[in-house]
């Protein structure tokens, strides 16, 4: 029987027959983070589609704009650019009450011999909790993902080039119950939507913008997590369109206004009793030698992992002194100048990593954290003193980095990464980020027009 908006194979094959549910949005992820795939009728999706279906394999080797880009090994022109197998996670099969009569299945993006594709979004996390669950160890994980609400459609907003929106809101409202009350119908339609697609729902606040929004769901393993996120996000969009809104989870939408941060938590717990494995009631802290040594990794790995945290040019417009988004890859117990934080106490101690923003590929991110405490769990190794004070004015303390390039550098030249996803997956990844890079690096922007077409 369906649990909370969760489907079974037999549950979506009674709904078909009676009626409720016609489609099945068949989808994965690209590198991106969106969701890309088909709208199957019910009936082809229980005949054919739940065992396999095909896509281009373009599909995880485009750009944003989904331009082909030229020179991945893993398809090309020269390649002939032909189909990869997707095969649906019945576990992800789910009611989305936000569209009527439908049903979602995330999937797995196969080789034509049932192999993984290394370079696939969920197979790069797959490895990583391959590689925990050696240790005896599974990963819980949440995010905290932040985005902006605009009065204006999708359509008018780009039909006005992103310039002179009005912002779902007029004044900073952090915590503020009248001013989000005005935005009530998105967000209780989100809430009760994700509810109602078995995506167990904490919490909606307002941010420190105006109009900006932080909706939270309850944590969960890894991989749950991760697929939770990205059905979350396609939801926040869907739901403003349907109500003739807009949003945006750029990390930096306008420069005088805060960023939207994608906070994510990490904890380590046994594989076999489910015992939290940062625990140790021996310790004056309270916490284990798996706690210190994952959190050394995470750090020691922090700025070669970056790409993965902050993926696109303007991620790193968001790392501003003052703005509560990091500068500095140091540890604090619960001080939000810091990289990452420490929270809870117990079972719920947990590290913050304070890094990514609201455009991040959750699959990707999860991986590197994951990678980095693997690496400090591996090596032995141990994290420096807890900072305290300001971080934002410690210049001694290490940088996250501050663009694209230099992160790209970083992850160039990081051994730990290559060896821990493997160097086909950061080869792929490396090349799209040049490849990004370079397009902004050609762009002529509106400030440059303004500061040098005349006076320049």
């Amino acid at each position: 029987m369906a649990n909370g908006g969760r489907l079974s194979i037999e549950d979506l094959a009674r709904e078909a027959r009676e009626g409720t549910i016609d489609t099945v949005v068949c989808a994965f992820t690209d590198m991106q983070g969106r969701l890309v795939g088909k709208r199957m009728a019910a009936r082809h999706f229980l005949e054919v589609g739940h065992e396999e279906w095909h896509a281009c394999d373009y599909l995880l080797t485009v750009d944003m704009e989904m331009e082909p880009v030229p020179g991945f090994k893993a398809a090309s022109w020269d390649r002939g650019y032909g189909d990869f197998v997707v095969k649906p996670d019945l576990a992800t099969l789910r009611r989305t009450p936000w569209l009527p009569g439908t049903a979602l299945v995330l999937g797995d993006v196969l080789d034509h011999h049932g192999h993984q594709l290394p370079h696939s979004p969920r197979a790069v996390l797959k490895r990583q909790l391959e590689r925990l669950r050696a240790h005896g160890l599974v990963a819980k994980m949440a995010s905290e993902l932040e985005f902006y609400v605009f009065e204006e459609d999708f359509r008018t907003a780009r039909d006005r080039r992103y310039h002179d929106l009005k912002t779902a809101g007029w004044y900073i409202e952090d915590y503020h119950v009248l001013e989000t009350t005005k935005r009530e119908p998105l967000m209780r339609a989100l809430r009760n939507g994700l509810e109602g697609a078995g995506i167990p729902v904490q919490e909606s606040k307002g941010e420190w913008g105006p109009g900006q929004e932080e909706l939270n769901v309850l944590y969960a393993e890894a991989l749950e997590m991760a697929d939770r996120h990205v059905i979350l996000k396609n939801a926040v969009k869907e739901v403003a369109f349907l109500q003739g809104r807009s949003v945006t989870f750029m990390a930096k939408w306008r420069p005088d206004l805060a960023g939207s941060s994608c906070h994510i938590h990490l904890s380590l717990w046994t594989a076999d009793g489910d015992r939290p494995a940062f625990v140790d009631r021996e310790h004056p802290e309270g916490v284990s030698a798996l706690f210190r040594r994952s959190l050394a990794g995470m750090l020691a790995t922090a700025a070669e992992a970056t790409l993965f945290l902050a993926p696109n040019v303007n991620s790193y417009k968001r790392f501003q002194a003052g703005s509560f988004a990091p500068t500095r890859i140091v540890w604090s117990r619960d001080n939000r100048t810091a990289g990452f934080r420490i929270l809870g106490h117990g079972a719920s101690t947990r590290i913050e990593c304070r890094i990514p923003g609201a455009d991040v590929n959750p699959y990707l991110a999860y991986a590197a954290l994951i990678a980095g405490a693997l690496h400090g769990i591996e090596a032995g190794l141990e994290p420096p003193p807890a900072y305290s004070g300001d971080a934002y004015k410690d210049a001694a303390v290490p940088s996250v980095p501050r663009t694209l390039g230099e992160a790209i550098a970083r992850l160039e030249g990081s051994r730990v990464l290559r060896e821990a996803m493997g160097e086909e997956v950061i080869e792929h990844y490396l090349h799209a980020a040049r490849w990004e890079l370079g397009c902004f690096e050609r762009a002529v922007t509106d400030w440059e027009l303004l500061r040098y077409f005349e006076r320049g």
